[in-house]
Parts: C-alpha cells; structure tokens; sequence
C-alpha cells in the first residue's frame, strides 16, 4: 500500500538521522563539545532562517531549514538520553499524548463547532492540566511583538477580549492622545516611552482583530524599505551624504514604480 511505503520512508529518514546524530556524538569533537547552553543560540538562528525561507515562500529553503530543525531536536534528545533525563521517544511520546489529551473533538466525545472553541477548549484544558496562568506559556524571550500577540490571543481564549474592532480602534485613538499628552507636557521619558508602548500593543491588538499578522507585516515593511533604500545607494550619482533629501526621495519614489 502507498500510505505504508510511504510512512515506511518517513520512519527510515527519522532512523539514519537518530543514527548520524550517535555517530557524530562519538566522533566528532564539535559535536562532542556541545551543550543545551551552546545550542541554544544556535536554535534561534535556525528557526530565523526557517522563518526567512517561509517568507519568502522558497520551499527549497524551508524543506532545508526544517532539516536543521529537526537535527537541533534530535541533538537536544541525545543530551537529554546521556544524562539520564529523557530521549527522544520520551519527548514524543509525551507530545502525542498532549496532543491527544487536547484534541477531545477528535479523540473523545466533544463537539465544537469552529476552530475558535478548539482554541478556548485547548486554554481551558491546559489550566485543567496544572497551569497557573493562561499566559504561563508564552516564553518570556519571544520577540515583544510576538509575545503581545500571542498574550492577547490567548487571553481572549477566556473571555478578556473586546466586542468589535471598532472599540479596538477607540483604544488605540485613546492611547496616541495619551502618547501626545505626554510629549507635549515634556513627561520623562519613562513614562513617553510607556504611552508609546501602550500604543504599539493597541494597534498589534487591532491588528489582530483584522486577522493580520503584525509581526509578518512589519517585516514584509522592513524588506520594502531595505529594497528602495538599496535601489537609492545602487543608483545615486553622487555620494548619499552630499544628496540632498529631495533628491534621495525622488530615487525612494523611482523604486515605488518598480513596484520594490
């Protein structure tokens, strides 16, 4: 049957990597050096890079960066194995449990009706399973951008959320007056700073409430801005100190029509 031929290759990659992953441990002194500690930045590079490859929708990329995923978690379980802590059936079987424990729609006898009551019920049997808080897993080294967004998703898992966007708005109106309030007044900068970051967790509030990702967008922004600012420096004439503004931005708008 091709469904068994097929997870039959799946477990057989799975396998030469768990292998590679022995050998490598024993052979080579990189890999003999290394710990959860040096790993780690590590980590968070690839998993960037994995998120690069995801923008710029490159499937080459991404099937590439996932390998490299996938030999980070395959590291970390050899680690844990040699202190005696789990391996990597352990940590997989424990995630095929939640899993299953956490998809009762699927596994058991609940009925949901959208994949927003799959998302209550999962909060709801996370607190059921020991945790003290609905923001206990958010991880406190996520991007800020990140980490606002998935607090205010996950709170409103419970019910801590606005009606319509429209009052969403009214927040983000009210907290740029706020802002302005204290520019003017010459507040200290800890509390300006405040008013602004009051401002930024409105609109990425907002922004979920218009189902956009605030984080991909801002990148896709970045990108547009290094592009037409590269296109300035690749076409000036002169050096960009001596241009004017004037004529930088005429170059800024040369690249909007090429649609950069």
């Amino acid at each position: 049957m091709p469904e068994v031929k097929n997870l039959q290759k799946k477990l057989d990659a799975f396998a030469r990597l768990l292998k590679i992953m022995d050998e490598l441990r024993e052979q080579c002194p990189w890999d003999r050096k290394q710990t959860f500690e040096t790993l780690r930045n590590l980590t968070i590079e690839e998993t960037y890079e994995l998120a690069d490859a995801i923008l710029d929708k490159n499937m080459q990329d991404i099937k590439e960066e996932l390998g490299d995923l996938m030999l980070h978690m395959v590291f970390y379980s050899k680690l844990g194995e040699e202190k005696g802590a789990f391996d990597i059936a352990d940590a997989m079987n424990d995630n095929c449990e939640k899993l299953i424990s956490r998809h009762p729609h699927i596994y058991g006898d609940v009925l949901v009706k959208d994949e927003a009551e799959v998302k209550r019920n999962w909060e709801q049997l996370k607190l059921k399973e020991g945790k003290k808080s609905v923001l206990g897993g958010v991880p406190k080294s996520l991007p800020a951008m990140v980490k606002a967004y998935r607090m205010q998703d996950k709170t409103a898992q419970v019910g801590f959320e606005w009606e319509n966007a429209a009052q969403v708005w009214e927040k983000v109106e009210e907290e740029m007056g706020e802002f302005q309030e204290a520019m003017n007044t010459k507040n200290a900068q800890a509390e300006r700073e405040e008013e602004f970051g009051d401002i930024l967790f409105s609109l990425i509030n907002y922004a979920r409430f218009q189902n956009i990702d605030p984080e991909t967008a801002l990148e896709r922004t970045n990108r547009k801005f290094k592009a037409r600012f590269e296109y300035i420096e690749a076409n000036a004439t002169k050096s960009l100190e001596d241009m004017s503004l004037e004529e930088m931005d005429a170059l800024w708008n040369k690249a909007k029509t090429l649609k950069m």
